[in-house]
């Protein structure tokens, strides 16, 4: 998100597996020749789908279990995933069709976009309120929002366990007046839930923003070996404990509700009104104990995410 908010946010050790990520993905990627579903006829499906989303490892895995339903259900998937929300929102909707969502943050990116950067965030803690109070701007911006999950996953921030404790740091406002450096998502700056409110809200003197991506392999060792003192990663990151990191708590709660939601292409989905049927099941089934759970078998059993998505889509009847 240069938007207000993107979480987003998963493991280390997820990132550590090649399969798991596309790398190289770029924004321009998006601009190929992805068609959208315009070979179908209103209210049939199949076809073409374009589905773009997030290269972190938890936005890939559930990419791909979009794209192994709906090419159960017919249609012809075509995956890019990039470094932010930044990467593919120009071309959402248009040249793509539905991306893997969390609610608060396409939410406050079309806030930020619609009302500016210092707009006053959405800030809702429950899924589908935040998802009806941005109603508005999802209209405008043609985009749907389809049912939203019970499955959440948020930001978090990290340190190492030997700085924790010679600090006596435990939550982020034990940071207030510190000076750090900060290894994070590239668009986290000025982010109210990331550079900028940590900065705002919790007085931390954030010196430098190091670009190295969310949850990724890079942020871990540059707190790790001291390049920064904090690093970004998710809730549901289950090996932090493994590298000796600790999350800080979020104490004065500046992250909104990041419930999973499919966000679809209004117009796509007026043609493709079965993609509801698709996806809408995999939000019922999707819990945060099983999210990070089907996180955890790819990065410490080293499974295939491809392999991970469709036995849990097998195992719960919906393939």
């Amino acid at each position: 998100m240069t938007s207000t908010l993107t979480f987003k946010r998963s493991l280390a050790a997820v990132l550590a597996a090649g399969s798991l990520l596309l790398a190289g993905c770029a924004g321009d990627d998006l601009a190929s020749d992805s068609p959208g579903g315009d070979d179908s006829s209103a209210g049939g499906s199949g076809g073409p789908v374009s589905i773009a989303g997030q290269s972190f490892p938890e936005a890939t895995l559930m990419a791909e279990m979009y794209s192994q339903l709906l090419a159960d259900a017919g249609y012809e998937p075509d995956v890019k995933l990039v470094d932010s929300r930044d990467g593919y929102m120009p071309t959402f909707p248009g040249e793509v069709d539905v991306v893997p969502e969390y609610v608060g943050g396409i939410v406050n990116f079309l806030n930020a976009d619609a009302n500016g950067a210092k707009a006053e965030p959405f800030e809702a803690g429950d899924g589908q309120q935040l998802a009806d109070d941005g109603q508005q701007l999802l209209d405008d911006a043609g985009i749907t929002l389809l049912d939203v999950s019970g499955a959440t996953d948020t930001n978090a921030f990290f340190v190492t366990q030997e700085f924790s404790e010679s600090e006596g740091v435990t939550t982020l406002s034990d940071l207030e007046g510190m000076t750090v450096t900060l290894a994070a998502a590239p668009d986290c700056e000025g982010r109210l839930d990331c550079e900028g409110g940590l900065s705002d809200q919790y007085g931390i003197d954030i010196t430098e923003v190091l670009p190295l991506g969310y949850a990724s392999d890079q942020t871990y060792q540059a707190v790790i070996d001291g390049e920064a003192e904090l690093g970004e990663t998710s809730t549901t990151d289950g090996t932090l404990e493994s590298q000796g990191l600790v999350v800080l708590e979020d104490d004065q709660q500046i992250q909104p509700a990041q419930n999973l939601v499919p966000a679809v292409s209004t117009e796509f989905l007026d043609e493709h009104p079965d993609l509801a049927d698709v996806l809408n099941p995999l939000m019922a089934a999707l819990t945060t104990e099983n999210l990070t759970e089907l996180n955890g078998r790819v990065a410490v059993d080293r499974e295939k995410p491809e392999d991970v998505a469709r036995d849990f889509l097998e195992s719960e009847g919906l393939l």
